[in-house]
């Protein structure tokens, strides 16, 4: 049986404590699946990382020191991970996640098959929509150069992708997407999670099956992913993994709540799920 892989990203602009949080999640639940953890350690001096050793060191794990030089963003590293670990499925987490139920990697790969990628989040959010309009001169010229430029990257509302906060997939087939893709920028990876060419995009251009799988151990497709209540939920948390989004959004009152929810999943979806 193939060996399945969680990997933790850790970077050197993330707080000790994302780390400390991680461990203690990991720790708490049980993962349910037998798998390995890889910690990669991003752009970090070995003085530091000897130093988190002593933070890992109640939990087995493989250590993955990037070796890139540059500030690729969380897609760099899991592209030279997933070069490494070639061929293999790989359940990629950034340093804001953490796993929050029992079982929780036995939910995700119950429906990990050969072309289908699993995802604990997924959203219909358009970054077009995202661009607010400020009423100075100056300001207006850049709101109309920045929807020219995110029209030309970015579908409209409804706009399907899920969330690469963490995500279920095979390392050939990521690292197939996106060895070629350029890293420069926040903007660029705005592109990859959510573009006209991004990720899901990809995927689905590739007819893979692409499921959201909630903490009841449920399994959502594409036009039924709000009905999930992973993200921006409507009545109950039901997130497998938790990210700083989604504790983010624990906190808001119910009418911030309703605009987030209006922001993802539309104005015909924040009250009821038909």
């Amino acid at each position: 049986m193939d060996t399945k892989y969680v990997c933790y990203l850790f970077t050197v602009y993330d707080r000790e404590k994302s780390l400390i949080n991680f461990v203690k999640n990991y720790k708490k639940f049980r993962s349910g699946k037998k798998h390995k953890l890889i910690i990669c350690f991003k752009q970090i001096k070995l003085t530091q990382i000897i130093n988190y050793r002593k933070i890992l060191k109640k939990i087995k794990y493989i250590e993955f020191i990037d070796t890139g030089t540059k500030n690729d963003w969380d897609f760099g590293s899991y592209k030279r991970v997933s070069k490494t670990f070639f061929d293999k499925d790989i359940l990629f987490l950034n340093s804001h996640s953490y796993p929050v139920c029992n079982d929780w990697l036995k939910k995700l790969f119950k429906f990990k098959k050969k072309n289908t990628v699993i995802a604990p989040m997924a959203s219909y959010e358009s970054m077009i929509d995202s661009i607010k309009l400020k009423y100075k001169f100056h300001k207006i010229i850049r709101f109309i150069w920045r929807k020219i430029i995110f029209k030309k990257n970015f579908d409209n509302f409804p706009n399907p992708h899920i969330r690469t906060s963490s995500f279920l997939i095979n390392s050939k087939t990521f690292y197939n997407f996106i060895k070629n893709k350029k890293l420069n920028n926040k903007f660029d990876t705005l592109k990859i999670e959510s573009g006209k060419y991004g990720l899901t995009k990809f995927l689905k251009r590739k007819n893979f099956n692409i499921f959201v799988v909630n903490f009841d151990g449920v399994k959502f497709q594409e036009q039924d992913w709000h009905k999930s209540e992973t993200y921006n939920y409507l009545k109950k948390n039901k997130t497998i993994i938790s990210d700083k989004y989604t504790r983010n959004y624990s906190k808001l009152n119910n009418l911030e709540k309703r605009k987030m929810r209006k922001k993802t999943w539309g104005k015909n979806l924040i009250y009821i799920y038909a």
